[in-house]
């Protein structure tokens, strides 16, 4: 994948089939540590030790019409040559969480991309799903809640 935001919207995507009701997608900046970190908290179907153990390999999949599952293992690779690496938390009825670190500057580093475009195509098109977008940047941060939104737009109808 070209850019990180691409990984997200494929990582999202698969909270999305697992039945989850909450999705969280936090990125952090930190350029003084030279770090990104992105992570995906879903509250979805979580995997069991079997899965979880095989998450990250190419070939695996859960999905009955793909042999192969390339979305995490991909995004894993794309940590490992920046210098990162990729942890995944998961239980089973209790959802998934998946952290990963880039170094920030490193030169194989994968650009962030149009994060924006992709959180407002899932929201548009999830609208069932409350997503909690946070981005911090050296102590600024921004921080959306669909919930919030759309309890905003229901009340002032």
């Amino acid at each position: 994948m070209e850019d990180l935001s691409l990984h997200i919207l494929d990582i999202v995507e698969n909270s999305i089939r697992a039945r989850a009701k909450k999705i969280e997608i936090k990125i952090i900046e930190d350029k003084k540590r030279d770090l990104l970190n992105i992570e995906i908290i879903d509250d979805g179907e979580g995997m069991d030790e079997k899965t979880l153990k095989n998450v990250l390999d190419p070939f695996f999949t859960t999905k009955n019409i793909k042999r192969v599952g390339l979305g995490l293992s991909l995004l894993a690779q794309s940590a490992e040559e920046s210098g990162g690496s990729i942890k995944i938390k998961s239980k089973p009825g209790k959802g998934t969480k998946v952290k990963v670190t880039f170094g920030y500057s490193h030169i194989d580093r994968r650009p962030l991309g149009d994060i924006h475009k992709s959180l407002k195509v899932l929201i548009a098109v999830n609208p069932d799903i409350n997503f909690i977008y946070e981005y911090r940047e050296n102590g600024a941060s921004y921080h959306l809640d669909t919930k919030g939104l759309k309890n905003d737009i229901t009340n002032n109808k």
